[in-house]
């Protein structure tokens, strides 16, 4: 059975969330990228085994959740999952976040070692400030959106994170989804990803790990891939072939069971 509700965070900040599978199991915490929202897991939710207690929430500033005028950088959000977490009664959990979501996932794993039980980076970067097409698309598109924004650059955003056909109804959904978003949190969102770099950092994670990357990922190169999983001691990489940098979307059965696999190694 899956649980949709939300939670009020000790700074008033209101984030909806689901919850599915054994309560009595490890959680998974699935953290999603900039402009989406928990409904970017929905697939991988699907096929999640009942075994796995997975929770998926929604950031501040997108989806249906609160919308602070400030608190946007990958610092900001890896509090909010604490205080997510608090809320629930939760100690510790697998932390699993998707491209930029894993910069706040890492942010948690290097802030809250005793709070993470796993960390996996699902087409996660380890920088967006040295990635040409990332910074031009911050510098000359996102900081210039205003409200409302223009549905054809979501549209666009959202569409160049695949390189395989997802359900055209999927597709729609987080079209939507990115279109409730306002102006400022894109633009406040995507300065925090451009100062973003905790590869001196990652050495400090002592949490088993896993780093996965789509072998046609437009975004990110293998090489760095590489190197994030050689900085975070005993991490593994695992390459998906002909998949996108939203492999999570393109081919959710297989990445529900390489997260049930991991939490299951983390539990044994």
């Amino acid at each position: 059975m899956r649980i949709y509700a939300a939670v009020e965070l000790p700074n008033r900040v209101v984030l909806p969330y689901v919850e599915q599978g054994d309560p009595s199991a490890i959680p998974l915490l699935l953290v999603h990228a900039i402009g989406d929202s928990w409904r970017s897991f929905g697939r991988v939710l699907d096929h999640l085994p009942a075994s796995v207690h997975a929770f998926a929430m929604t950031l501040r500033g997108h989806g249906d959740a609160s919308r602070p005028e400030s608190g946007y950088r990958s610092r900001d959000f890896a509090e909010d999952l604490v205080g997510f977490l608090d809320a629930l009664g939760v100690r510790a959990a697998v932390i699993a976040g998707g491209s930029s979501g894993g910069l706040v996932a890492q942010r948690f794993a290097i802030d809250h070692p005793d709070r993470t039980a796993g960390l996996v980076l699902l087409g996660s970067p380890l920088s967006l400030a040295d990635k040409p097409a990332a910074r031009e698309l911050m510098e000359e598109t996102i900081s210039k959106l205003s409200d409302p924004v223009d549905p054809g650059f979501v549209r666009g955003f959202v569409e160049g994170t695949i390189v395989r056909p997802v359900p055209p109804a999927f597709l729609a959904a987080m079209v939507r989804e990115s279109l409730k978003v306002p102006a400022y949190v894109w633009r406040t969102t995507g300065e925090g990803l451009l100062e973003d770099d905790f590869s001196d950092q990652l050495g400090s994670i002592g949490a088993p790990a896993l780093v996965v990357w789509g072998e046609r990922d437009t975004v990110l190169a293998r090489e760095e891939q590489e190197r994030m999983a050689s900085l975070i001691p005993g991490a593994r990489l695992l390459v998906y072939p002909d998949a996108g940098h939203a492999f999570y979307w393109e081919d959710p059965a297989r990445v529900a069971g390489d997260l049930a696999a991991f939490v299951g190694e983390v539990a044994a």
